[in-house]
């Protein structure tokens, strides 16, 4: 005060020790010396956090603490705090002290280690399922080799007493494929229903979706299914079915390796091959494109089937070529195989 400052309100530690059962990590011992005396409320008579977190627990009537590794040193100053406040000891919160999650660089994440928002994993297509079905698997397995279990299971059989003392690493690579394998146990029309959102962002269909885009959808959605790992991606590869016919474009490096001059003949004997098939199914076509590709020109089939692939969806990888073409229809494959041929 000599000096201006203004005084505070700070809790004296007593002597001796503090000894907790933390869930996570057993029994718990912090000698008072190493817990300094702490502030509770400011000059000015506001709480620090200390205080009013205790305050808090015992009106809430707070059962359980969850948190990270970094706040277990304040267990102990809390523990004091409702001491002081008469709270009986059988009536503390029972603390559990979760470990870090860590970068693929084995440092904590931060905004600046691959940090990014629960939303930015939504928005990029992955399942709320799936997120959850990960983070849970941050410490924590619900054993026997487990690793994919519904949000049900995982609340059934959660257990503080089962995560692991150590730091877990953030895999986004595992991550993708627990969203992959959540993906393929959707049931099909599920799926299509969770995909028009990611095929309305680019306006592929419309809000709501119409009945012929809803139909095409059905149809389409089990061809990527199975071969996805989040629905961006598999809205992309279903994308060529829903654009406009003035809009729709070949992507660029794709058509320099596959629609050179030397793909014309391939693209001219594809589309008469296919101007002849009476039934237009996925298998009428494949046998007047292998007909006419394989059998008449000797292709391989890599070098048959490419660059119709990339003329009428649009890239080098895309769902089953044939089942492709026949959702695109016939008037449609026609006019992007003729646009695809050079000089078109």
């Amino acid at each position: 005060q000599a000096e201006g400052g203004q005084p505070v309100v700070r809790f004296r530690m007593p002597d001796g020790s503090t000894t907790f059962t933390d869930l996570v990590r057993g029994e718990v011992t912090f000698d008072h010396q190493q817990v300094p005396d702490f502030v509770l409320a400011r000059a000015d008579g506001s709480p620090l956090y200390t205080l009013a977190v205790a305050v808090d627990d015992v009106l809430m009537k707070i059962t359980h603490v969850v948190r990270g590794e970094d706040l277990l040193s304040s267990t102990p100053r809390q523990l004091a705090v409702y001491a002081a406040m008469g709270v009986a000891e059988a009536d503390f919160p029972v603390f559990a002290h979760l470990p870090y999650v860590l970068g693929k660089n084995g440092q904590r994440l931060s905004k600046r280690n691959g940090v990014v928002s629960v939303n930015w994993y939504r928005d990029a297509g992955y399942l709320p399922e799936a997120i959850c079905n990960y983070l849970a698997l941050l410490g924590w397995s619900p054993g026997e080799d487990r690793e994919s279990f519904t949000l049900a299971e995982m609340a059934a059989e959660f257990d503080l007493a089962r995560v692991n003392k150590n730091a877990a690493q953030f895999d986004a690579d595992k991550l993708r494929a627990i969203n992959g394998d959540k993906i393929r146990a959707l049931e099909p029309a599920d799926f299509a229903a969770r995909l028009i959102p990611f095929l309305q962002r680019p306006g592929l269909v419309g809000d709501p979706p119409t009945e012929q885009e809803t139909a095409l959808l059905a149809a389409a959605a089990p061809l990527v299914q199975e071969r996805c790992g989040d629905l961006v991606e598999a809205a992309g590869l279903l994308a060529f079915l829903f654009v406009p016919e003035d809009s729709f474009a070949v992507d660029a490096a794709d058509a320099e390796r596959s629609l050179g001059a030397d793909a014309a003949p391939v693209l001219q004997a594809a589309r008469d091959a296919l101007a002849g098939v009476p039934s237009w199914t996925a298998g009428d076509i494949e046998d007047a494109l292998r007909m006419a590709l394989i059998e008449k020109l000797g292709l391989k089939p890599r070098v048959a089937f490419g660059p119709v692939r990339v003329a009428v969806t649009g890239r080098r990888i895309s769902p089953p070529l044939f089942e492709s073409i026949e959702l695109l229809g016939r008037d449609r494959t026609h006019g992007r195989l003729a646009r695809a041929l050079p000089g078109a």
